[in-house]
Protein backbone atom coordinates (compact mmCIF):
# COMPACT_ATOMS: atom_id res chain seq x y z
CA UNK A 1 0.00 0.00 0.00
CA UNK A 2 1.55 3.52 -0.53
CA UNK A 3 2.29 5.37 2.44
CA UNK A 4 1.32 8.97 2.41
CA UNK A 5 2.70 11.86 1.85
CA UNK A 6 1.44 15.30 2.88
CA UNK A 7 1.62 18.36 1.30
CA UNK A 8 4.88 20.79 2.12
CA UNK A 9 3.18 23.23 4.28
CA UNK A 10 3.73 26.23 2.33
CA UNK A 11 1.76 24.49 -0.82
CA UNK A 12 -0.75 24.14 1.64
CA UNK A 13 -0.46 27.36 2.92
CA UNK A 14 -0.97 28.68 -0.34
CA UNK A 15 -3.68 26.91 -1.60
CA UNK A 16 -5.83 27.61 1.82
CA UNK A 17 -5.31 31.35 0.85
CA UNK A 18 -6.27 30.85 -2.91
CA UNK A 19 -9.99 29.10 -1.98
CA UNK A 20 -9.89 31.66 0.95
CA UNK A 21 -9.73 34.57 -1.54
CA UNK A 22 -12.84 33.52 -3.60
CA UNK A 23 -15.00 32.49 -0.58
CA UNK A 24 -13.92 36.04 1.14
CA UNK A 25 -14.02 38.07 -1.85
CA UNK A 26 -17.93 36.40 -2.16
CA UNK A 27 -19.45 36.07 0.91
CA UNK A 28 -17.11 39.00 3.08
CA UNK A 29 -16.19 37.08 6.56
CA UNK A 30 -19.19 36.36 8.21
CA UNK A 31 -20.44 34.93 4.96
CA UNK A 32 -17.56 32.79 4.49
CA UNK A 33 -17.65 28.75 4.77
CA UNK A 34 -14.72 27.38 6.19
CA UNK A 35 -16.19 23.73 4.82
CA UNK A 36 -16.32 25.48 0.96
CA UNK A 37 -12.90 27.18 1.85
CA UNK A 38 -11.15 24.03 2.90
CA UNK A 39 -13.19 21.80 -0.19
CA UNK A 40 -11.74 23.83 -2.70
CA UNK A 41 -8.54 23.81 -1.08
CA UNK A 42 -8.57 20.06 -0.82
CA UNK A 43 -7.68 20.54 3.17
CA UNK A 44 -9.62 21.05 5.97
CA UNK A 45 -10.45 22.57 9.47
CA UNK A 46 -7.59 21.45 11.48
CA UNK A 47 -4.99 22.63 8.50
CA UNK A 48 -6.49 26.35 8.59
CA UNK A 49 -6.52 26.60 12.77
CA UNK A 50 -2.89 25.13 12.25
CA UNK A 51 -1.52 27.83 10.09
CA UNK A 52 -4.34 30.53 10.70
CA UNK A 53 -5.40 30.11 13.97
CA UNK A 54 -9.28 31.00 12.87
CA UNK A 55 -11.26 32.07 9.97
CA UNK A 56 -10.73 35.46 10.91
CA UNK A 57 -6.95 34.93 11.01
CA UNK A 58 -6.94 33.36 7.58
CA UNK A 59 -8.91 36.91 6.22
CA UNK A 60 -6.51 39.13 7.92
CA UNK A 61 -3.44 36.42 6.55
CA UNK A 62 -5.10 36.78 3.12
CA UNK A 63 -5.38 40.79 2.95
CA UNK A 64 -2.18 41.31 4.13
CA UNK A 65 -1.29 39.22 1.73
CA UNK A 66 -3.26 41.05 -1.14
CA UNK A 67 -2.14 44.25 0.58
CA UNK A 68 1.51 43.18 0.09
CA UNK A 69 0.95 41.90 -3.70
CA UNK A 70 -0.49 44.90 -4.92
CA UNK A 71 2.28 47.32 -3.72
CA UNK A 72 4.93 44.24 -5.13
CA UNK A 73 3.30 44.32 -7.90
CA UNK A 74 2.51 48.55 -8.32
CA UNK A 75 5.03 49.89 -6.34
CA UNK A 76 4.36 53.66 -5.46
CA UNK A 77 6.09 56.12 -7.74
CA UNK A 78 6.03 59.91 -6.43
CA UNK A 79 7.93 60.76 -9.66
CA UNK A 80 4.75 60.42 -11.82
CA UNK A 81 2.02 60.07 -9.54
CA UNK A 82 -0.52 59.57 -11.96
CA UNK A 83 0.80 56.77 -14.22
CA UNK A 84 1.25 55.39 -10.84
CA UNK A 85 -2.30 55.67 -10.49
CA UNK A 86 -2.90 54.47 -14.04
CA UNK A 87 -0.91 51.10 -13.58
CA UNK A 88 -2.90 50.92 -9.66
CA UNK A 89 -5.74 51.15 -11.88
CA UNK A 90 -4.97 48.03 -14.10
CA UNK A 91 -4.38 45.56 -10.91
CA UNK A 92 -8.06 46.81 -9.77
CA UNK A 93 -9.06 45.65 -13.14
CA UNK A 94 -7.10 42.71 -13.32
CA UNK A 95 -7.64 41.57 -9.45
CA UNK A 96 -11.04 42.33 -8.81
CA UNK A 97 -10.92 40.20 -5.41
CA UNK A 98 -8.50 42.94 -4.29
CA UNK A 99 -11.18 45.95 -3.70
CA UNK A 100 -13.57 43.21 -2.34
CA UNK A 101 -11.53 41.77 0.03
CA UNK A 102 -11.05 46.08 1.32
CA UNK A 103 -14.81 46.39 0.85
CA UNK A 104 -15.05 43.50 3.20
CA UNK A 105 -12.48 44.54 5.67
CA UNK A 106 -14.01 47.45 6.18
CA UNK A 107 -17.34 47.28 6.32
CA UNK A 108 -16.88 43.86 8.71
CA UNK A 109 -13.75 44.62 10.78
CA UNK A 110 -13.75 48.34 10.80
CA UNK A 111 -10.98 50.53 12.86
CA UNK A 112 -11.12 47.70 15.24
CA UNK A 113 -9.49 45.24 13.02
CA UNK A 114 -6.31 47.00 12.31
CA UNK A 115 -3.49 44.63 10.76
CA UNK A 116 -0.53 45.30 11.21
CA UNK A 117 1.12 44.35 8.03
CA UNK A 118 -1.49 46.55 5.87
CA UNK A 119 -1.29 49.60 8.64
CA UNK A 120 2.63 49.37 7.59
CA UNK A 121 2.26 48.95 3.73
CA UNK A 122 0.36 52.17 3.89
CA UNK A 123 2.96 53.76 6.02
CA UNK A 124 5.73 53.37 3.92
CA UNK A 125 3.70 54.19 0.97
CA UNK A 126 3.10 57.79 2.94
CA UNK A 127 6.36 58.41 4.08
CA UNK A 128 7.35 57.97 -0.01
CA UNK A 129 4.94 61.06 -0.77
CA UNK A 130 6.05 63.11 2.40
CA UNK A 131 9.24 62.46 1.21
CA UNK A 132 8.29 63.35 -2.68
CA UNK A 133 6.52 66.64 -1.01
CA UNK A 134 9.49 67.36 0.89
CA UNK A 135 11.83 67.42 -1.82
CA UNK A 136 9.55 69.53 -4.03
CA UNK A 137 8.43 66.53 -6.28
CA UNK A 138 5.01 66.78 -5.47
CA UNK A 139 2.45 69.70 -4.32
CA UNK A 140 1.80 70.58 -0.05
CA UNK A 141 -1.44 71.03 -0.68
CA UNK A 142 -2.89 67.75 0.88
CA UNK A 143 -1.08 66.26 4.00
CA UNK A 144 0.99 63.22 2.68
CA UNK A 145 -1.87 60.59 3.81
CA UNK A 146 -4.82 62.30 2.29
CA UNK A 147 -3.00 62.85 -0.78
CA UNK A 148 -1.92 59.24 -1.01
CA UNK A 149 -6.12 58.06 -0.08
CA UNK A 150 -7.24 60.80 -2.64
CA UNK A 151 -5.20 59.03 -5.57
CA UNK A 152 -5.39 55.62 -4.44
CA UNK A 153 -9.26 56.07 -4.27
CA UNK A 154 -9.61 57.26 -7.46
CA UNK A 155 -7.49 54.60 -9.19
CA UNK A 156 -10.16 52.11 -7.48
CA UNK A 157 -13.25 54.25 -8.57
CA UNK A 158 -14.44 52.14 -11.70
CA UNK A 159 -13.91 49.22 -9.50
CA UNK A 160 -15.78 50.47 -5.74
CA UNK A 161 -18.45 52.05 -7.47
CA UNK A 162 -22.07 50.63 -6.55
CA UNK A 163 -23.84 49.18 -9.56
CA UNK A 164 -26.28 51.88 -9.65
CA UNK A 165 -23.34 55.05 -10.33
CA UNK A 166 -22.00 52.63 -12.20
CA UNK A 167 -25.19 52.71 -14.46
CA UNK A 168 -24.72 55.93 -15.47
CA UNK A 169 -21.19 55.70 -16.44
CA UNK A 170 -21.44 52.44 -18.22
CA UNK A 171 -20.73 54.74 -21.56
CA UNK A 172 -17.42 54.76 -21.07
CA UNK A 173 -15.02 52.60 -22.57
CA UNK A 174 -12.69 50.36 -20.37
CA UNK A 175 -9.47 51.72 -22.19
CA UNK A 176 -11.30 55.88 -21.15
CA UNK A 177 -11.69 54.51 -17.78
CA UNK A 178 -7.99 54.11 -17.29
CA UNK A 179 -7.00 57.67 -19.20
CA UNK A 180 -9.60 59.22 -17.46
CA UNK A 181 -7.69 57.79 -13.81
CA UNK A 182 -4.73 59.48 -14.64
CA UNK A 183 -6.26 62.60 -16.20
CA UNK A 184 -7.88 63.25 -12.25
CA UNK A 185 -4.91 62.51 -10.36
CA UNK A 186 -2.79 64.86 -12.98
CA UNK A 187 -5.02 67.68 -11.92
CA UNK A 188 -5.05 66.86 -7.85
CA UNK A 189 -1.16 66.90 -8.29
CA UNK A 190 -1.08 70.36 -10.71
CA UNK A 191 0.71 68.37 -13.50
Amino acid sequence: MPRFTPPAADAMRARLLLAARDEFAAAGIAGAKLERITAAASSNKAQVFHYFGSKEGLFDALLAQTVAETFDEVPVDTDDLPAWAGRLHDSYVSRPWAERLTTWHRLERGESGSLEAVVSADAAAVAEVEHAQRAGVLPRNYRPAVLLGLVMHLAAFWSATTPEFGSLVAAVAPARRRQIVVDAVTALVGG
